[in-house]
């Protein structure tokens, strides 16, 4: 609780003083109250009301935690949280809590929360009269020479009361009698009683005196303790002992060593013989505490110290010493020894947590308060000077009260959680001593978490490769976005961006960032198309992030070849072809013409020969379908001969469409005339056919134009460097048209058609419709993609 403290005439105006600074730079200590109450109060009792003195909210005290805080052990005062009084904790002895009697007070802290205030309160306790003087012996014998002259002082045992003020001993009375009375001397706050003698002592008429000394307090009623007084008359030894000084004043540090001498009295007496022997001793009326300290030799004189002194339990000892010669009666005389102990510096500061905010927000102003303390010191003047200091890097610091040692611990700085979410605040405390000693204290604090981070992606931008003829609602591909903060700022939920027509045809699942295809893809309809996720924190306000994500279709063998000549007039893959009987080998007989929709080797056609009535006359090239004779024919040989043809691509699963042929063998002059009727009909045919065939060139054409265009812009929008250009291959006669080369990262891909190069090496899941060709321009890689969109018909 509070700590007693001794206060002179100037107490009030430093306590004006301290007001007047209250009233100035009063932040976290607003003010400082003044109370008086009488010891021995019972527990329970009022001593005023805090809280209506301070002008606070009596109805706001629980909420803000209204107390009184210390960091002694002994509590004697609390406060009311419901009525806002200081009250009586524990009755209080002003005697055993301040001993003199100077002005006993207790300093309280009293501290209220929202905001964060501490004020003074400081309580004198006031004596009544509650102890009766007490002599430390119930007798006292004296011994005094017949020849005693009048006016010989005797040293009476002073009786002790520990009440202050007016309530102690104020005067010594002496019963009456015709040869003694008494005096009293008075030096600082210690009356001492003499029994002096007024009239010689005659032992042939009296030998021995009974005297009753009666020490009175001030206090109403008043309190009395009696001594009892036997004087013996004896005869001569007319000396007494004499001290070198009245009072000795030495000085000694608190750390001496147990068992040095302090100083040494010295004494004379002229008598001779055991007149003429001193002997010293401490006076009877010392406190206890001053027997345990120091001993005194009795012959030397040296007072030696026994036990450990301490300046901050008691800065000085005031000791009597009194020395006896050893005559009959024995003389005695009595001096002070005045003892002050010097401080040194053996006490550390101490730091008291006043109050504390372990968890601070990382968006706290700089400047916000997290804790109070207080920093004290036992040791006085230099060695109880303190410098505090926050010895940690950490972005806080220690703002100093107008009162002294007292300190706010405030940010300095702007908090990030994310770089540091917990902070060790080592507090030091060190004293300007010699040597130097310090005190730490450390203060753990938790930053807790604001949403002040948008989610990330790994990239800007994604890419992702699909088959196409996917399961319509299945999941295609996953993304994900991480967030620093933590908690609910840190849980994300995913959704497609709008302004997308194809958005339409996805959807994402919001907690893990699944993405399914609503519909199935055609790769032949459409190659690639973006979008883009966007992903959205749950904290208040939410932050958001995206990401464009690339689809590519990859192709799959989905189409079969389809014959384009021959073709009959119903539909079917049919075709009648007459030639003449004496054609040599090699004649080209006719030419089957197939498309495949597909590209790459799910395009590339071959062709054979399934079914042939004579196979040693006729020939089918496996690239170009062109059917031609072996040999030249005989008389024997058939008129009519039946090829089926079978046409297929190389896919992983090949597709195949199969078209027939009836070669007619007639005579020359009915070939020229069924060749002249035929030839106009054959070349509407032709033409019809080149008709078709343009369109299909021209819209394949188109849609790979489209696709370098889109494949030229995605790469212009990276940093990747993406190179798209046509492979003129001329080497092959086969259904390849054309082929694109693309690179992507380090590797260079490319879709080839029937002949491929040497070094190039297909790509595992690319459905053999890709090659990795290795780049010859150094250590750098480039991909070139080849596509086959379609199989050409040789014309």
């Amino acid at each position: 609780m509070g700590s007693p403290r001794r206060h002179r005439s100037s107490d009030s105006r430093w306590f004006h003083f301290y007001f007047s600074l209250l009233l100035i730079f009063g932040k976290h200590a607003l003010a400082e109250l003044r109370y008086s109450i009488p010891e021995e109060m019972k527990e329970g009792t009022s001593v005023g009301n805090v809280a209506k003195d301070l002008g606070l909210d009596k109805t706001s005290l629980i909420d803000r935690r209204f107390r009184v805080v210390s960091g002694s052990k002994d509590a004697f005062f609390e406060v009311n949280p419901n009525s806002g009084a200081l009250q009586i904790l524990k009755k209080i002895d002003r005697e055993e809590l301040c001993q003199g009697s100077g002005v006993c007070t207790m300093e309280l802290k009293i501290l209220v929360e929202n905001p964060l205030e501490m004020h003074h309160v400081v309580v004198e306790i006031t004596d009544i009269n509650d102890h009766s003087p007490s002599f430390s012996d119930k007798e006292q014998q004296f011994k005094i020479a017949e020849h005693t002259s009048p006016g010989t002082r005797f040293d009476l045992h002073a009786a002790r009361d520990p009440d202050a003020g007016i309530n102690s001993i104020r005067t010594y009375t002496l019963t009456s009698n015709d040869h003694f009375e008494i005096d009293v001397s008075q030096s600082d706050e210690d009356k001492t009683p003499y029994l002096v003698l007024k009239k010689s002592l005659d032992r042939e008429q009296k030998s021995k005196h009974v005297l009753f000394v009666t020490a009175v307090d001030g206090g109403k009623p008043q309190r009395s303790s009696t001594l009892n007084v036997s004087i013996i008359v004896l005869d001569i030894n007319d000396n007494r002992p004499v001290f070198s000084q009245d009072t000795y004043q030495v000085e000694i540090y608190e750390n001496v060593p147990v068992g040095t001498i302090v100083t040494r009295v010295n004494a004379t007496d002229t008598d001779e013989g055991n007149n003429g022997e001193i002997e010293f001793t401490l006076s009877k009326t010392l406190a206890r505490k001053v027997y345990d300290i120091f001993e005194l030799n009795r012959v030397s004189g040296e007072i030696k110290l026994k036990g450990a002194v301490d300046f901050e339990e008691t800065e000085i000892y005031k000791i009597d010493v009194q020395a006896s010669d050893k005559g009959t009666p024995p003389l005695t005389s009595r001096c002070r020894v005045i003892i002050k102990v010097k401080d040194v510096n053996d006490n550390p500061p101490e730091i008291e947590v006043t109050s504390l905010s372990n968890t601070v927000s990382e968006d706290s102003k700089p400047g916000t308060v997290i804790s109070l303390i207080s920093v004290t010191d036992k040791d006085s003047g230099v060695n109880g000077k303190i410098i505090s200091s926050i010895t940690s890097d950490v972005p806080f610091e220690l703002k100093p009260s107008y009162k002294e040692n007292i300190y706010s611990v405030v940010t300095k700085g702007f908090l990030d959680r994310e770089q540091v979410s917990h902070y060790e605040i080592t507090i030091k405390a060190t004293d300007c001593g010699e040597p130097l000693l310090s005190a730490f204290k450390t203060l753990n604090i938790q930053i807790s978490d604001v949403n002040d981070n948008k989610p990330l992606f790994s990239q800007n931008t994604l890419q992702f490769y699909l088959s196409e003829n996917n399961v319509a609602g299945g999941s295609i591909f996953s993304v994900s976005a991480t967030d620093k903060d933590v908690n609910e700022n840190a849980v994300l939920s995913y959704q497609i961006g709008r302004g997308n027509e194809l958005a339409m045809f996805l959807s994402v699942n919001s907690d893990n960032g699944q993405i399914s295809a609503l519909k199935s893809f055609d790769f032949e309809t459409l190659k690639t198309f973006q979008f883009q996720v966007v992903a959205t924190d749950s904290g208040t306000p939410s932050l958001s992030s995206n990401v464009t994500v690339h689809v590519f279709i990859l192709d799959q063998n989905d189409n079969a070849p389809v014959i384009l000549y021959p073709v009959s007039s119903n539909g079917s893959a049919e075709g009648v072809e007459e030639i003449p009987r004496n054609v040599n080998a090699g004649h080209l007989v006719t030419k089957v013409r197939a498309y495949d929709a597909d590209i790459g080797y799910n395009g590339w056609l071959l062709f054979s020969l399934q079914e042939v009535t004579a196979h040693s006359l006729f020939g089918l090239d496996r690239y170009t379908g062109q059917i031609r004779t072996l040999r030249s024919f005989t008389e024997t040989d058939e008129a009519e001969h039946k090829l089926l043809i079978l046409v297929k691509d190389n896919g992983n699963v090949s597709l195949s469409a199969t078209a027939t042929v009836v070669v007619k063998l007639v005579e020359p002059r009915e070939a020229f005339a069924a060749a002249d009727v035929k030839s106009a009909t054959k070349d509407d045919e032709d033409n019809n056919v080149t008709f078709y065939l343009m369109i299909t060139l021209g819209s394949v054409s188109t849609l790979f134009l489209i696709s370098i265009i889109v494949l030229i812009a995605m790469q212009c929008s990276k940093s990747t460097d993406y190179t798209s250009k046509y492979l003129q291959e001329t080497n092959y006669d086969g259904t390849l048209c054309h082929s694109i080369q693309y690179r992507s990262g380090d590797k260079r891909y490319m879709l080839v058609g029937p002949r491929m190069s040497i070094g190039s090496t297909i790509v595992p899941g690319s459905h053999a419709n890709t090659l990795v060709l290795p780049d010859r321009r150094g250590t750098s890689t480039e991909v070139r993609h080849i596509h086959i969109p379609a199989s050409c018909p040789f014309m």
